[in-house]
C-alpha cells in the first residue's frame, strides 16, 4: 500500500508492555472475503526477540514462586473476561481469518475450554508420595515449572491454539513466548490484551511476530526451555529437529489426512450431515477436518446423496447470516486448493462436486471455494496424498471393514478418524484396530475435551506429550523425586552403611 502509515499497525508485547516494532518488514493483515488490507503486523528483530526472551526469563524467577491459588484466580478472571467479549473476539477473527462467525465463537470457545482448565492448576499439579520406603524414609516427586517455554501457532485456529498453549504453560508456574501465525495475530493479541486485564505479571507472557527466522530464533534461543508447535508436517519436522538439537523439549502437532469410514448400517441422514459439516466447516481448514469418506460395501451408493447434502451449503462471508463455508485464508492457499482439484481430475479421480468459482453477491474478490467432492479416488493421487486444507472431500471405497482399516492405517498421518455404524462390534473393532491418535464412533471431528490430551500419533505428531489434559503438565514441568528421612533424637546409629540400600 502507499499510504501504509493510515493502516493500523501490530504491536510487540515485551515484559508488559505494547511497543511498536523498529522493523523495516511488515506484511499485510487481509480481510479474505474483500482482500481489505485490516493492519500490518511486524517482523520482530533480533533485538525485540532477545528482549521477549529476556523478559520471561527474568520474570520467571518471581512467577515460579507465585502460590498456585494466586495462579489459578489469574484463570479464574480470564475466563471470566473472554466469556465477556465473545462477539468482539469472534468479529476480529471472522475479519482477518475468514471462518463464519458462529465457527469463530466456536474456535473461541475450544480456547476457553483449556483456560478453565488451567484454573484447575491445583488439582492438576500435584506430585505423588510414598511414606516409610525404607525405616523412617519418606520418597516423594515435586512437579516444578522448567522455565521460559515458546509457542508457534497456525493460521487456521488463532484463539484456541494460543490458548491450547500459554494459559497451560503460565498456570504450571512457566513464562512464555508465543509467536503466532502472522496471517491473522489480532484476536491473539486481543486475548493477550485481556490476559494483562486477568492479572498475568509483566514479561509472564510476551508476544513476537514474523516469520521463519523468528521461529528459528526461538528453536536456537538458550534460554528457552520447552517449544510448542501446531502446524504444516514440513514446518512442524523442522522446529521438532532444530529445537531438540538444541536441547529443548518440543511437541509438534502437524499435518492429517483424516479418513471416516461408513458402513452400510448406519443412519444415514445423520451421517450425511456428519460428513458435510466435517468436511466442509471452516472450508477445510482443519488438521482435523475431514478429508476422505470410505464408504464401506452398499454404503457405495450413498455418493449421489453426499453431493446433494453438499449443494445445500452456503458459501458466503463469514460474516454474512446463514453462511456454511466461509473463505479460504488467502490468495496463494485459494491458488493452491484449485491446483489440487484440476491435479485431482488429471489424475483420473471424477469430480461429483465442483466447488471452484463459486458467484458470491458483493464478495467477489473473495477466496471462495465451495464444496468439492471427487469418488474413485485412488492411495496414489495426489489429492489422496497431500493435505489439501480446503473444503474438498475424497470418496473411496472398500469391500469389508478390515479393508478399510488396512487403507488407513496405511496412510502416514495419524492425527484423527471415525467410523459411523450402529453396530457396537463393528466400533470396537475399529477402535482396537485403527492406528490413529483420536478415533471417533459416529463423531466426525474426535478432538478431545481438555481434561484429556490431543492425541495425534504417527506422521502426525512428534514428541510423546501431547498439548493441554495431564500430558501436557508433564510436559511444562520437571519432575523431581525427593527422598528424605528425619531421625529420631533418641535414635543413634551404631555403625556406617557403605552399601546402596537404604536401612
Amino acid at each position: 500500500m502507499n499510504d501504509s502509515q493510515a493502516v493500523p499497525r501490530v504491536k510487540l508485547l515485551i515484559d508488559g508492555e505494547f511497543v511498536d516494532s523498529t522493523t523495516e518488514q511488515w506484511r499485510d493483515i487481509v480481510n479474505p472475503a474483500t482482500q481489505e488490507v485490516l493492519a500490518r503486523v511486524p517482523f520482530a528483530t533480533t533485538d525485540e526477540i532477545e528482549a521477549a526472551v529476556s523478559s520471561a526469563k527474568r520474570a520467571f524467577q518471581t512467577w515460579r514462586k507465585t502460590p498456585i491459588g494466586a495462579r489459578s484466580r489469574i484463570f479464574l478472571k480470564y475466563q471470566q473476561l473472554i466469556r465477556e467479549h465473545m462477539k468482539e473476539l469472534a468479529a476480529i477473527l471472522t475479519a482477518e481469518q475468514g471462518k463464519t462467525l458462529a465457527d469463530a465463537e466456536g474456535d473461541v470457545f475450544r480456547g476457553l475450554e483449556v483456560v478453565e482448565h488451567a484454573a484447575g492448576i491445583g488439582n492438576l499439579q500435584l506430585g505423588e508420595l510414598a511414606n516409610n520406603v525404607a525405616s523412617g524414609v519418606d520418597t516423594y516427586t515435586l512437579l516444578q515449572p522448567i522455565g521460559v517455554c515458546a509457542g508457534i501457532t497456525p493460521f487456521n485456529f488463532p484463539a484456541m491454539i494460543p490458548l491450547w498453549m500459554f494459559p497451560m504453560a503460565i498456570a504450571t508456574g512457566n513464562t512464555f513466548v508465543l509467536k503466532p501465525s502472522e496471517q491473522d495475530p489480532m484476536v491473539t493479541m486481543r486475548l493477550a490484551e485481556l490476559a494483562l486485564e486477568a492479572g498475568v505479571p509483566a514479561g509472564v507472557l510476551n508476544v513476537v511476530h514474523g516469520g521463519a527466522e523468528v521461529v528459528n530464533a526461538i528453536c536456537d534461543h538458550p534460554d528457552i526451555r520447552a517449544v510448542s508447535f501446531v502446524g504444516s508436517t514440513h514446518v512442524g519436522t523442522h522446529v521438532y529437529n532444530r529445537a531438540s538439537a538444541a536441547g529443548k523439549r518440543v511437541q509438534c502437532m502437524m499435518g492429517a489426512k483424516n479418513h471416516a469410514i461408513v458402513l452400510p448400517d448406519a443412519h444415514k441422514e445423520q451421517t450425511l450431515n456428519n460428513l458435510a459439516g466435517a468436511a466442509f466447516g471452516a472450508a477445510g481448514q482443519r488438521c482435523m477436518a475431514l478429508s476422505v469418506v470410505v464408504l464401506v460395501g452398499q454404503a457405495q451408493e450413498w455418493i449421489g446423496d453426499l453431493v446433494a447434502k453438499a449443494r445445500t451449503l452456503k458459501v458466503n462471508a463469514g460474516v454474512e447470516a446463514g453462511t456454511d463455508v466461509g473463505p479460504l485464508v488467502s490468495c496463494a492457499a485459494l491458488d493452491r486448493v484449485s491446483s489440487l482439484i484440476e491435479r485431482g481430475q488429471q489424475e483420473g479421480a471424477t469430480l461429483e462436486l465442483d466447488g471452484r468459482n463459486p458467484a458470491v453477491a458483493g464478495y467477489e474478490n473473495g477466496n471462495f471455494v465451495g464444496p468439492t467432492i471427487f469418488s474413485g479416488v485412488t492411495s496414489e493421487m495426489s489429492i489422496y496424498r497431500e493435505e489439501i486444507f480446503g473444503p474438498v472431500l475424497c470418496v473411496m471405497h472398500a469391500a469389508t471393514l478390515d479393508e478399510a482399516i488396512a487403507l488407513i492405517n496405511a496412510n502416514p498421518n495419524g492425527n484423527g478418524t471415525a467410523i459411523f455404524t450402529r453396530s457396537g462390534a463393528a466400533a470396537r473393532h475399529f477402535q482396537e484396530e485403527i492406528d490413529v491418535g483420536q478415533v471417533g464412533i459416529n463423531v466426525p471431528i474426535p478432538v478431545p475435551v481438555p481434561m484429556f490430551s490431543f492425541t495425534g500419533s504417527r506422521g502426525s505428531k512428534l514428541g510423546d506429550l501431547g498439548p493441554y489434559g495431564k500430558q501436557v503438565v508433564q510436559f511444562y514441568t520437571q519432575t523431581k523425586t525427593v527422598t528424605q528421612r528425619w531421625f529420631d533424637e533418641n535414635d543413634v546409629g551404631t555403625s556406617v552403611n557403605t552399601t546402596i540400600t537404604l536401612k
